[in-house]
């Protein structure tokens, strides 16, 4: 049987083939896993929700306003009991830590005091930076039941009130950063807005 001599069109050709083939793979697989992963993600958001909120009757994720802040979104949850906001929780951003950006909720009560925080998503060192996960370190507890009014949220390298992680000062500081931007949102647009305008 006589081999078939390569030649550029075939080259040409055989690529073309694999090609195709192997993005058509890949965009069968996107859409297979489009869905699960937009569903995880809401679930994620909604038990950080649960988490940073005191009891509401409502769904908060149907009474939520986006705020451009910083050419990025903020979200706006709004927890409400028997008609009555008992708070808000603030899906809020930084672009300042060591692994690049990364997400929080920031849960307030009416007055602005902070009552819990949950890490949605970040890119920090094991071991390291990841100590901003409660399941790590108990160093996010700081945080709770401080008003940022009386409560520089700054580490005090910085002239802040906040202890730095140890060995981790720029994911402390992207913290602090996302943390005062929900606050900022919270002040602006938050308590005295009614929820789902």
């Amino acid at each position: 049987m006589a081999k078939k001599e390569s030649t550029f069109l075939n080259m040409v050709f055989t690529l073309l083939i694999v090609t195709l083939v192997a993005s058509a793979a890949l965009g069968f697989v996107y859409e297979l896993t489009k869905e699960p992963i937009k569903s995880a993600k809401n679930a994620k958001k909604d038990l950080a929700i649960q988490r940073v909120m005191p009891e509401y009757t409502n769904n908060p994720s149907n009474d939520v306003k986006a705020v451009a802040v910083d050419n990025d979104t903020v979200y706006i949850y709004y927890a409400v009991n028997n008609k009555d906001t008992v708070g808000i929780a603030v899906e809020t951003f930084t672009n300042e830590a060591f692994g690049g950006n990364m997400k929080l909720m920031v849960g307030f009560v009416p007055d602005g005091t902070i009552r819990e925080i949950a890490v949605i998503e970040h890119k920090e060192t094991p071991g390291l930076g990841d100590k901003i996960l409660q399941a790590k370190s108990d160093w996010s507890v700081q945080f709770e039941g401080k008003n940022p009014d009386d409560f520089q949220i700054s580490v005090k390298k910085d002239g802040g009130d906040v202890d730095a992680i140890t060995a981790s000062t720029i994911t402390s500081r992207a913290y602090c950063d996302a943390v005062k931007r929900a606050y900022e949102v919270f002040k602006k647009g938050g308590i005295t807005d009614e929820p789902g305008q």
